[in-house]
């Protein structure tokens, strides 16, 4: 984020983000709000992340890539179809130079939805 200002919401987050992400920021938000709609989009930690009121997941930009960092739990369960993308151990880095794996951040989010919503654990992570 080249913006000294600290966004204070996810709006200014995405407007001060690379014009190389912006397509890719909307999309991912798009998607994000679609599987979690009663989630909360707020800023922790310099980047937009969906609560409710535990942790979703969370995205941000980067000059030439967007990391997807989705409940840790996830990236575990998606291994075979993560493996010829970049993750770490708690996101996963989606280039500006291939196309957004819709329907496969989709689902992952949608695991993450579920198994948060189950879980008896009550911390924010």
């Amino acid at each position: 984020m080249s913006n000294p200002r600290r966004p204070q919401t996810v709006e200014e987050y995405i407007a001060a983000a690379p014009n190389k992400a912006l397509p890719y920021l909307r999309k991912l938000r798009k998607i994000l709000q679609s599987v979690a709609p009663d989630a909360q989009e707020v800023i922790k930690w310099n980047m937009p992340f969906f609560v409710e009121p535990r942790f979703l997941f969370s995205y941000s930009a980067f000059k030439s890539h967007l990391n997807f960092s989705p409940h840790h739990a996830s990236l575990e369960v998606f291994h075979n179809e993560l493996k010829n993308y970049k993750t770490t151990k708690y996101s996963l880095q989606i280039p500006y130079n291939e196309p957004l794996m819709e329907d496969l951040i989709r689902r992952i989010a949608q695991f993450c939805v579920e198994h948060v919503s189950q879980s008896k654990d009550k911390s924010f992570w």
